[in-house]
């Protein structure tokens, strides 16, 4: 039996307060026992607590992502220092910059994230990144800052941005987006990487695989993701499940 670790879920969402025990369920049987489980804003983080405590082997991380810009306050960044040292969290996140989506203050962002990459090394954290036309900016942003580990999430970036990222310490998270035929640039990414870097991830509810277009996305899916990588690779599925594994719990401290 296979024992995978989904890096990146939001299993707090709503779209799962009906079968939240039946997905926990399928993601067991798929051979999924672990998941990390990232904040989005300070409305959700008693959400994800409550989750870890009652579900075993969940994770969890606290952040401000960007996507959701106008829930953050500077107060709640002043709360998270003592969140992170309380609440048993494993990483800083979801947290980084995003420059797709249209009324989103480049400046505050940029703010938020400098801000929670300083508390993320001042505790010894690794960081959950969201980059989304951003990846050159999030680079240079780890560079400059320095003395930072952690993971972009949903990696769509080239190869010689992986390797900058992989130069600096960070893993790269990939996830149901590999699944997709015209998907070039991540299968060259995803095959000429080394596997120590690489982790996987759902992203669940979004983002599902292409054997699941158009539905609700959920960690059991991330066997088709492993399946996939180990085909683009050429290695068993034995062989990517242990290493990323690993990966993840050398990470996240699990």
């Amino acid at each position: 039996m296979l024992d995978l670790i989904d890096t990146h879920a939001h299993l707090d969402d709503g779209s799962f307060d009906g079968d939240g025990d039946a997905m926990f369920g399928r993601s067991l049987d798929a051979g999924v026992r672990r998941w990390v489980v990232p904040a989005i804003d300070r409305g959700n983080w008693e959400r994800i607590e409550h989750l870890a405590a009652s579900r075993k082997g969940v994770s969890v991380a606290y952040g401000l992502h960007p996507l959701f810009l106008a829930n953050h306050r500077d107060e709640h960044l002043d709360e998270l220092p003592a969140w992170l040292e309380r609440h048993g969290a494993v990483a800083v996140g979801e947290i980084g910059l995003d420059f797709y989506v249209d009324g989103l203050d480049p400046e505050r962002q940029r703010d938020l994230f400098h801000r929670q990459l300083a508390i993320a090394r001042e505790h010894d954290l690794p960081v959950i990144v969201h980059a989304r036309r951003a990846f050159e900016e999030t680079i240079h942003t780890l560079r400059r800052m320095g003395g930072l580990r952690g993971v972009v999430h949903s990696f769509s970036g080239s190869e010689e941005q992986a390797r900058q990222l992989f130069d600096l310490g960070f893993h790269i998270g990939i996830g149901g987006p590999v699944t997709y035929e015209r998907a070039h640039r991540i299968h060259r990414v995803v095959t000429a990487m080394p596997l120590d870097r690489l982790l996987l991830e759902t992203d669940a509810p979004d983002q599902p695989c292409s054997q699941h277009r158009g539905e609700r996305n959920e960690p059991a899916y991330l066997r088709d993701v492993l399946r996939t990588v180990a085909s683009l690779r050429g290695e068993s599925e034995a062989d990517v499940a242990a290493r990323t594994t690993a990966n993840a719990i050398e990470l996240f401290r699990l």
